[in-house]
């Protein structure tokens, strides 16, 4: 579909326009709003980290650019929208990894192909952590290790559902420590974080976003972060690297997309904007009080992230034999 421009917009273009000066490249800006796209409910890390953004860029475009929550179907349902838009720089998935990087390892089919995305940048990442619930009997992570061992098929971990990132991280966890836990799947961070409040539930590889305050207030324990470098949102909780596990890294990223075809003018636009905003003192402290590490890599850096990701998950769902209808 061809774009309609403005005579004014046209002028702005040609003379470099009012925004020369921010130092973002020339792209020809399309006569609707911008949407970003979050395939998952409103309220969660995925849902604040794209609106803290799009305050801070809302100027760079006139025609404005709005955030749209599209859930459901483990991110399919809003990325399978995205992938079926105009490639013309005005439709944006920002996601974690299961749509961009996970889901069509774990499902039979889907209605788009995450290989073809047009990478524009990673937000932010989030370490998941090692949660235990009270009733473990374990003060760190040698302690956890060793009572898992002694307690092989006895000890329950919780997930955010079926081929979850939280699932897949235990999944990951079992087969570098060669230990066995029962899956008791929820439908959801919130539920899952109850039952680990509430003793109902021994173990929960959830992101430390959500985590780290019930761990302060003492009604859980986080054991240990699986990132390469200590949180600043838990600084006292060491990394599994320090406690001699090195290959436990798992990380939740929230990235920007956009659909097949999209012209790279309008990716370099895009990311110029967001970079930009990342670097914002009060942007970076807003989202690592979420807990979240904001990056703004490039497009190449964030493709190549990308598929590193894919490839590693694809090994541990291969090796747990992991499945979703």
């Amino acid at each position: 579909m061809t774009q309609r421009f403005t005579r004014r917009q046209a002028l702005a273009l040609t003379a470099g326009g009012a925004l020369a000066p921010l130092g973002l490249p020339a792209f020809a800006q399309p006569a609707r709003s911008v949407r970003l796209i979050v395939p998952f409910p409103a309220g969660g890390t995925a849902d604040v980290l794209p609106r803290l953004i799009t305050e801070k860029i809302r100027s760079q475009f006139p025609n404005g650019i709005v955030v749209e929550n599209k859930s459901g179907a483990g991110g399919n349902i809003g990325a399978a929208e995205v992938a079926r838009a105009e490639p013309d720089g005005t439709t944006y998935l920002v996601s974690p990894p299961g749509p961009i990087a996970i889901n069509h390892h774990l499902y039979k089919s889907l209605q788009f192909d995450p290989t073809k995305w047009v990478p524009v940048t990673v937000l932010a990442t989030v370490p998941n952590v090692l949660a235990v619930s009270n009733k473990v009997p374990a003060k760190n992570f040698e302690e956890f290790l060793a009572y898992l061992k002694a307690n092989p098929g006895k000890v329950s971990y919780a997930s955010q559902g079926n081929g979850s990132t939280s699932h897949l991280t235990a999944s990951l966890f079992m087969q570098l420590t060669g230990t066995e836990m029962v899956h008791v799947p929820y439908k959801g961070t919130a539920p899952a974080l109850v039952d680990l409040v509430g003793s109902n539930v021994d173990v929960f590889f959830d992101n430390i976003s959500s985590s780290a305050q019930f761990h302060t207030g003492g009604k859980i324990k986080v054991l240990a972060v699986a990132d390469q470098q200590r949180s600043q949102a838990l600084p006292n909780v060491p990394t599994f690297a320090e406690q001699k596990l090195p290959a436990m890294n798992a990380v939740t990223f929230f990235t920007m997309v956009a659909p097949p075809g999209t012209p790279a003018d309008a990716v370099a636009y895009m990311h110029k904007a967001v970079s930009g905003a990342l670097a914002l003192p009060d942007i970076r402290q807003k989202f690592l009080d979420q807990g979240a590490q904001p990056r703004g890599w490039s497009p190449e850096e964030t493709g190549r992230f990308v598929r590193s990701e894919s490839e590693k998950w694809n090994k541990v769902i291969k090796a747990a034999n992991v499945t979703v209808e």
